[in-house]
């Protein structure tokens, strides 16, 4: 069910952050480790978004990402402290497709969403309906990882604020109201804005790094580093360099 990965720290090659360490992104994407009942590979496209002096970059791709020239030939000039990047592993009857792949964007935000929504798509057209209709007929596919994202949007968008808070409850209200309408979907979840990173376990795994220097969060962990953290499910991660807070999603309500 795809792989992502978030990093806030130094600037580093984004080219590096997706093959570093023993167990890099594009290698879970022929070999993972942990994928819980979501495929044996994660071949159906990638992306990867960066953030540089608040300007958001993106670079998606319907080819597995091991075959795609470039990574090497294009995202090894490109440096930033804050990357949010996915493989894909699509759903069967899930368009393959550029559009389906995330990160999904909007200038400020970037999502991905490693999982599936039980019952697609009757289940969750209860909730679609919350959303205008102008942007439910512009989402980025005719995908549940893309009608996700177009939720969580708009309920950003929404909110009050774009505060830390807003953004906890917006992915919050998101997951349980899923659940309630699909229930046993498995909701992993991976946000960022540049300087944040929020993440969701709901039904697979997630690991986090977090110290001084920089913050991480995987799928799975991508090197053998002793710091990694495995994070209990059903919980809601928000992480910076220096900064992670770990918290139970309460359990039936919003």
């Amino acid at each position: 069910m795809c792989r992502h990965l978030g990093y806030l720290g130094p600037p580093r090659s984004v080219r590096d952050l997706l093959q570093g360490g023993t167990h890099s992104l594009v290698k879970q994407s022929w070999a993972p480790r942990e994928m819980r009942r979501g495929g044996t590979i994660n071949a159906d496209g990638f992306g990867v978004s960066w953030w540089n002096d608040g300007a958001l970059g993106r670079y998606r791709s319907s080819v597995p990402i091991w075959s795609d020239t470039t990574v090497e030939e294009t995202l090894s000039h490109i440096h930033s402290g804050s990357v949010l990047a996915a493989v894909r592993s699509a759903t069967e009857g899930m368009a393959v497709e550029i559009g389906a792949c995330a990160p999904f964007a909007d200038g400020t935000y970037a999502f991905s969403h490693n999982g599936a929504v039980t019952g697609w798509p009757n289940s969750i057209a209860t909730l679609a309906q919350e959303i205008p209709t102008v942007e439910l007929l512009t989402m980025p596919a005719p995908t549940d990882a893309a009608l996700l994202w177009t939720l969580l949007r708009h309920r950003l968008q929404d909110g009050a604020s774009l505060t830390g808070t807003s953004v906890e409850a917006a992915l919050t209200t998101v997951l349980h109201d899923v659940e309630a309408v699909a229930p046993g979907s498995r909701l992993n979840f991976l946000l960022g804005d540049g300087n944040e990173l929020w993440a969701s376990t709901w039904g697979h795994t997630l690991y986090v790094l977090v110290d001084e220097l920089q913050a991480l969060i995987a799928s799975e962990p991508f090197d053998d580093s002793p710091g990694w953290e495995q994070i209990p499910d059903r919980h809601l991660v928000c992480a910076r360099p220096g900064h992670l807070i770990i918290t139970p999603i309460p359990m039936g309500e919003r």
